[in-house]
Formats: C-alpha cells, structure tokens, sequence
C-alpha cells in the first residue's frame, strides 16, 4: 500500500469518459452532457448520515443549479438497487434542515467495481481504501475540469461554496476577469493585468470608468451583481 501510486485527473485536463449505470438510466459522460457545465461529485456509501444531509441538500438546490446551466451528477461504490431504496427512504422518511420529502432527480452512479471513482482519484486509501472520499469537480461545457475540491469521510460540504465556485467560474469566461479572496457576485473584479508597461503607465494614469488601480499589477473594477446573474441565465 505505501508504493501504490493513487493517479487522479487535474485542473486543465479533459475530464476522464466512461459509461455507466445510473439511478436515472444509462449515461455516457461527459459527452452527454456537452455544451453544460457538470459537477461530479463521490459519496463514501449510500445509508450513511453525511451523504444523506448532502443529498438532500443536493436535492433542494438542484434547480438552482439547471438555472446555472450545470448538471449534477453523483456516485459511490454501492450497487444501483441501494441507490434506488436510499432515495426512497431520504423521500420517505429523512427530514434535515427543514428539508423532506426531498426527490432526487439527477443521476447517481452504481459503481460497485469502482471503476469511475479510480478513474477520477475518489479512492484515497489512507482514508478509505473501501469507499470513495467527497471529491467535486467541476467540468466546463467544453469537457475541461475547471476545478476541484476534496474533503474526507466526516465533514460535510459547505454548499454556498460549491456554488460559488460554479458561479465564479463562469463569471471568469464570461467577463474575463480574474476574482479575489472571498468573491462572491456583486464584488469588485480583478481586471486583467497590462500586458506591457506602456498600457499599465496609461491605466494608473487614466483608469477606465468604475476601475481603481492601487499598482500596476493591481486593478479592481466593478461588476454589479444584476450583470453576473443577468449573465447566469
């Protein structure tokens, strides 16, 4: 185990395909889905408490997330049956947050061979060499995996920061803008440094309207939250 080599796909890569079996049929990702953006994220076990107030956030915020043009999609390594009876039963019978009677209606993979989940690094064997850790990643309309978040078994995720990062990263395209520290739609944007010392001379010296440069290689502009989430539909 301590020479075992866990590969896992990066920031840039084009995102690792495969076919699978889901709670919502057949899929062939992430061509399926192309011209979407797609968050893929693991669960360690179907029947479990923090994959359960997961999914069921997950659940209450999916519609927010088709607004945004991005499909989710889940997995673990249990079988699609257990999928299917877990779901009936977060529908039955779990309430979290003032959350109930919650449906699922995005895809959960079966992938008891854990053939995705090695694919894409979701095994972490100093964790668990048994189930996947949480992982998310974030794959543009292109098929690109724009960005990726990991946490371990016991700690669930923050979901005001998984949709930041979406919303983030589409204002990145959009606007061509880069974001600061703790962004968040209606703050100030990174404008793009100057590309030669003429141009940063001439932007410190007559700043664009709405635009405050404190340095050369350092510019804020604003970018009303009205324009992000007019651009978000």
């Amino acid at each position: 185990m301590e020479n075992e080599i866990i590969t896992m796909p990066r920031i840039g890569d084009k995102a690792p395909s495969f076919e699978a079996v889901t709670t919502q049929g057949k899929i062939d990702f992430p061509g399926q889905f192309e011209g979407k953006w797609i968050i893929l994220f693991s669960h360690p076990s179907d029947f479990t408490p923090v994959c359960t107030s997961e999914f069921m956030t997950f659940g209450k915020l999916s519609e927010e997330f088709e607004k945004l043009n991005c499909q989710l999609v889940g997995l673990s390594v249990d079988g699609l049956y257990s999928h299917i009876a877990w779901l009936r039963t977060i529908h039955d019978k779990i309430e979290f947050n003032g959350i109930k009677n919650i449906e699922i209606t995005f895809p959960l993979i079966a992938d008891v061979k854990m053939e995705v989940a090695q694919k894409y690094g979701m095994i972490q064997p100093n964790e668990s060499a048994t189930t996947a850790v949480r992982a998310v990643f974030f794959i543009d309309p292109k098929g690109i995996i724009r960005a990726i978040i990991y946490y371990p078994l016991s700690l669930g995720r923050n979901f005001d920061e998984i949709k930041r990062v979406l919303v983030g990263l589409q204002t990145i395209d959009k606007f061509d803008v880069a974001l600061p520290a703790d962004w968040r739609p209606g703050s100030d944007v990174i404008a793009p440094t100057a590309s030669t010392t003429g141009m940063a001379k001439e932007r410190m010296e007559h700043p664009e309207e709405g635009m405050v440069c404190y340095d050369w290689f350092f510019c804020m502009k604003k970018l009303p939250k009205e324009q992000v989430e007019e651009e978000e539909k």
